[in-house]
């Protein structure tokens, strides 16, 4: 038949409630020391992104010149790209790197400027390569003018 349920007994007993996070076995998670890294630094003429990460490329800390509030053409300026790498630098002293190796790819105002940063946050930059893409062969030529 029917069966009526009363409001009090569609709420579930506290007992039921408390078990749940006791099983789970709750440890505080190691912060890994990464000594040494990689420095990528992505320049555009819009943008500059810089990303930290450990020699393997696991990514420890990565800012943008979009992220630290520019807007617009402000974006792809050196002073934005040394703001944006000031804000990834401060992120990757807590895991205690010292030492990187700089990749640079692009050709936006923000190379020299992340990396002249970095120095200042006592990150030895011990080399620097150039990664960015060369065409092979580039675009389709324009058809050719009829005369």
């Amino acid at each position: 038949m029917a069966e009526t349920t009363t409001p009090d007994a569609a709420v579930s007993t506290p007992s039921t409630a408390a078990k749940a996070p006791a099983t789970k076995n709750s440890r505080k998670k190691q912060r890994r020391s990464v000594p040494a890294g990689q420095l990528h630094i992505q320049a555009t003429f819009n943008n500059t992104i810089i990303t930290l990460s450990d020699k393997k490329g696991n990514v420890i800390a990565a800012s943008s010149a979009g992220a630290c509030g520019f807007r617009g053409s402000k974006k792809g300026t050196a002073y934005a790209a040394q703001v944006a790498a000031e804000k990834a630098a401060e992120a990757a002293k807590a895991y205690g790197l010292s030492s990187v190796d700089a990749f640079v790819k692009g050709v936006g105002l923000g190379r020299d400027a992340a990396i002249r940063c970095m120095q200042n946050f006592d990150i030895r930059v011990e080399s620097i390569r150039d990664v960015t893409g060369v065409p092979h062969g580039g675009v389709r030529p324009k058809r050719q003018r009829r005369a």
